[in-house]
């Protein structure tokens, strides 16, 4: 790990050159001196081409990204530069996880005390649904989001105003929970969405109320619920990786 934040932008690198590195880092005296960067840029180009031939095969051309962080500790005296609580420093992996492919796309490294937020932006991409937790619902970037063509399905916190609720006409479907599907401003007039957005109600295994924000209008509330249960695979990559 480099002694800075990794998530800034490291300017295009074409395959020559990453080939290039790549046999010129095997004689390198240590690991700690060979550029990693240009190891984690080779991987991602590979990957994504990989999921545009898996798309074209499959005939989807949306599939969902999964977006998420989670927080990796260690001892100070490993990373004295990323102190976090206490005497223990901490990294975090932003990962942006695509279904299909069933492997991350983009992995931004930052120091613990980095919000999620901002840097999930920069993990968005328009070629996918985006799917992601409470963390990442601020009311500005679902405005953005729409105006951008980015599709997404978000949690909400369960005291977010709701302005000018106005019922979806639907049909319950057996095995579903979900219990309302509306349209609707979002935020105090201190805070407010300038567009409507889609906000579906459902309950989780536990009986707990869960509210997803999307503006996805084309699909069922069923659909929907599906879609954000599906977050749960990029949480067992990370149990994966830990």
């Amino acid at each position: 790990m480099p002694q800075q934040e990794s998530g800034k932008a490291i300017g295009p690198v074409s395959i020559k050159q990453l080939n290039a590195v790549c046999q010129r880092s095997t004689t390198l005296p240590s690991p700690r001196k060979r550029p990693t960067f240009l190891f984690k840029r080779l991987f991602e180009i590979l990957v994504s081409k990989c999921n545009q031939s898996t798309r074209r095969k499959l005939g989807v051309p949306t599939s969902l990204l999964l977006v998420d962080s989670t927080t990796i500790m260690a001892g100070e005296t490993r990373l004295p530069w990323a102190v976090f609580h206490g005497k223990r420093s901490g990294i975090k992996l932003h990962v942006a996880y695509d279904v299909v492919a069933n492997m991350p796309t983009k992995v931004i490294e930052t120091k613990a005390t980095k919000h999620d937020g901002p840097i999930g932006e920069k993990l968005a991409n328009p070629d996918f649904i985006i799917v992601e937790n409470r963390a990442y619902g601020k009311i500005e970037r679902f405005d953005t989001y729409a105006q951008q063509s980015q599709y997404f399905v978000i949690r909400i916190k369960e005291n977010m105003t709701l302005v000018t609720p106005h019922s979806l006409q639907r049909q319950s479907v057996e095995g579903f929970s979900v219990t309302r599907d509306i349209t609707c401003r979002l935020g105090t007039e201190q805070c407010r969405s300038e567009k409507r957005h889609r906000v579906v109600f459902f309950q989780d295994d536990h009986g707990h109320e869960i509210r997803v924000v999307t503006n996805l209008l084309h699909v069922s509330a069923e659909h929907i619920v599906a879609i954000y249960k599906a977050r749960w695979g990029i949480e067992v990559f990370f149990r994966w990786i830990k």
